[in-house]
């Protein structure tokens, strides 16, 4: 079935999902897809074994959305997944699929996330629930989600949720919501206890099984860049500049316009680049596939349909500007190179929230990726260097030269100039559009992203709230009279000055705001060396930074020169502008950032309320303070469900 099943269109999907598919570049269904979301579309019930990364997400959710009725306001869908960081994903899928669906609305429900937040958003309605088995059985105990409706229940990654121990919380789940509904089971093994619960649960189940791609060519040397301050483009040019035996490549993107516009700023910076995508006749594509053959052409921007079945001996790299949204694609990609016994490259770029992805593929293929060290400036100049010598070695060796000598000689007559300054001014000449000196400013050094970043220690375990330690079994604080006064830091004795312009001596720092935070995945390391390296100041003058989601503030000095800053106007972190603005004060009016039900921006707990008879808690009306006496939190002196074992986090 999988091989005639080309494009998504074939599975009768509405044109609103096939719109949004085309959006993220999705062309053709996987092989999980294409067996899965014809049956799911029937009404089937289905038990499916597949690994992570095979595109089980969109198997399950494009048939869950097409069978939606959105004017319907009350949950008809839901997803049980093992963690917390796979409902959001699961979340995030969804909304995205369902972009041109207006009025949709999807809830990822789970621990550790306030109550609160929860209660108030399923009171507002949601047609897909996204949940973690612990938060679920809460919500059905308090009778805060009602699944009485439900037409369709998906349980993501079975294995693991036994794995974890919510097996049991699953089939209370099981028990608890309506028996005429679709069920659909995927898991990546099939133990006992998962295959009673299939066979006690699911209606004559269709099974399909999927075989993830487990290998990859072992020739193909795979390395990846954790994109991190620098532009995508700037990093691409420079690795592409300095690898060694780099004779054509391949780089993937997801979408069309993607192909067409790097192709385009390619070309611009002297490279022989052309697209290839979907859009193209066959006529012009293979036109493009010959040129790279014969070395017309050294690199093509291509979509995954686009490239699959090129083989061209001289591609050595494949690149992924784009990671890819599953394995089996990274393992299409990949296979362009190291062909026939040919050793290949292959490179992924990897932004911070998509490095649970680079672990799957790890997972999956049995293969291990390693850091990239992304070239420096000096790096690339050392490269042009060697390379225009070997040119110039190389024509010594085999060119006929005894007219241009003749011609050497009269410059040196006619000027009076010795033979190597003529040739220091032929070598100028020639490698004006190349440089091979590159420009005095420094920039940042990317020599921790080129070993790949520290691994964070881990957090510590916060326990339970019955097992916090009482106030008295605390260890006792430090005096704080006896700490040592820091010193203000522009007079800190140990400062490095670093490199960059000196301002001397800074009395008055100024809060700027700056429109890039944790959403664009910002970091404060980020932000002090984006401003160093483009303001050329020293790092010590930057001052205090404060990350919000859509946006930071940064203190700087209120001396910093008007060209420092008309530069960081146009600069950008993580591909979004700062748009820097200076704060004086109050006299502009910032947005405040999102706050955490009933605390600040940080999450901390709002105050107790002060009104009559408040005890404390939320002074939100409806939420424990309506009645004198009410003990505060949610549902007045409703005590709270009793709780069941085991609960993640």
């Amino acid at each position: 079935m999988t091989s005639s099943v080309d494009t998504f269109a074939q599975l009768g999907l509405s044109e609103p999902i096939l719109q949004a598919l085309s959006d993220v570049g999705y062309e053709t269904p996987s092989s999980i897809q294409a067996e899965c979301i014809p049956l799911l579309m029937e009404g089937k019930d289905l038990l499916g074994m597949a690994q992570t990364g095979t595109g089980k997400t969109a198997a399950f959710a494009l048939p869950l959305l097409q069978k939606l009725d959105v004017s319907q306001r009350f949950p008809q869908a839901l997803v049980l997944a093992p963690t917390r960081e796979l409902a959001i994903q699961v979340a995030e899928a969804c909304q995205k699929y369902a972009k041109h669906m207006p009025g949709f609305h999807v809830l990822p429900i789970y621990g550790g996330q306030s109550l609160g937040i929860q209660l108030k958003q399923l009171q507002r309605g949601a047609h897909v629930i996204i949940g973690t088995p612990g938060r679920v059985m809460d919500h059905l105990e308090r009778k805060s989600l009602d699944l009485s409706q439900l037409k369709t229940l998906v349980l993501d990654e079975a294995d693991e949720m036994l794995r974890m121990g919510f097996i049991d919380d699953v089939e209370w789940i099981l028990e608890h919501i309506p028996a005429e509904r679709q069920t659909a089971l995927f898991s990546a093994t099939m133990p006992e206890q998962i295959r009673r619960v299939a066979q006690k649960y699911l209606r004559d189940p269709q099974e399909v099984k999927i075989k993830a791609a487990t290998s990859t060519v072992s020739a193909i040397q795979q390395r990846y860049w954790q994109v991190s301050g620098l532009h995508k483009l700037d990093a691409l040019t420079r690795i592409m500049e300095v690898e060694d035996s780099l004779d054509a490549a391949i780089i993937f993107v997801r979408t069309k316009t993607a192909t067409e516009e790097l192709a385009q700023k390619l070309e611009a910076r002297g490279y022989a680049a052309a697209a290839l995508n979907g859009d193209m006749n066959q006529a012009n594509r293979e036109r493009v596939i010959e040129q790279l053959k014969s070395g017309g052409l050294d690199i093509v921007i291509a979509t995954d349909v686009a490239a699959r079945g090129i083989d061209v001996p001289r591609v050595s790299h494949v690149i992924n500007y784009d990671i890819p949204y599953d394995v089996e694609a990274y393992v299409h990609r990949i296979g362009r190179t190291g062909r026939a016994g040919r050793t290949g490259t292959a490179i992924l770029f990897v932004s911070p929230r998509e490095m649970r992805m680079l672990r799957t593929i790890e997972r999956v293929t049995r293969q291990n990726i390693s850091p990239l060290r992304l070239p420096t400036k000096q790096d690339v100049a050392d490269r042009r260097v060697t390379q225009f010598k070997q040119q110039i070695i190389k024509t010594l060796e085999a060119g006929e030269l005894s007219f241009f000598e003749e011609v050497v000689t009269q410059i040196e007559e006619e000027a009076n100039v010795g033979a190597h300054e003529v040739a220091a001014a032929l070598a100028f000449l020639v490698q004006k559009s190349r440089p091979l000196q590159m420009p005095e400013k420094e920039v940042r050094s990317f020599e921790s992203d080129a070993e790949g970043r520290p691994e964070r220690k881990e957090r510590f375990e916060r326990p339970e709230r019955g097992e916090r330690f009482e106030r008295k079994d605390r260890p006792e604080r430090a005096d704080r009279a006896e700490r040592t006064e820091r010193p203000d830091r522009g007079e800190r004795p140990d400062a490095k000055k670093g490199k960059g312009r000196d301002l001397g001596n800074v009395a008055n720092m100024v809060r700027y705001r700056i429109e890039v935070g944790r959403n664009q995945g910002a970091t404060p390391k980020d932000i002090v060396g984006c401003i160093a390296n483009e303001a050329d100041i020293q790092s010590r003058y930057i001052g205090h930074i404060a990350l919000f989601d859509e946006y930071s503030t940064v203190e700087l000095p209120d001396s910093l020169p008007k060209d420092a800053l008309m530069m960081l106007k146009e600069v950008e972190i993580k591909q979004c502008p700062l748009l820097i603005h200076r704060l004086d004060g109050e006299s502009e009016v910032i947005a405040p950032p999102r706050r955490k039900w009933g605390g600040d921006v940080d999450g901390n707990r709002a105050p107790r309320s002060n009104a009559p008879g408040g005890k404390g808690g939320f002074s939100k009306p409806g939420f424990g303070n309506k009645k004198p006496g009410g003990g505060g939190g949610f549902g007045g002196n409703k005590p709270p469900a009793k709780r069941r074992t085991p609960r993640e986090g």
